[in-house]
């Protein structure tokens, strides 16, 4: 069964929900969930369009004012 694992970023600018995001994932197996909670519009711009480059599944939703969950399906 998948499961589904909570990054809070919030705070932090780029690169590091990025990296924490690589670091995260890469724990993960196939089906995992990464949510990555962030607050930073660059990382609502630069952590899906390295994951959609890695070919996992990525949907977007923002919670608040400014402040995003993207949700990163991990697909291979």
């Amino acid at each position: 069964m998948a499961k589904e694992v909570i990054l809070d970023c919030m705070g932090e600018a780029c690169p590091v929900p990025l990296v924490k995001a690589e670091k995260a994932l890469a724990e993960l197996e196939i089906e995992d969930v990464l949510v990555v909670q962030c607050d930073h519009s660059c990382a609502m711009k630069n952590v899906p369009e390295w994951a959609r480059k890695e070919g996992h599944y990525v949907d977007i939703e923002e919670v608040d004012d400014g402040e995003w969950e993207i949700i990163i399906e991990k697909a291979k």
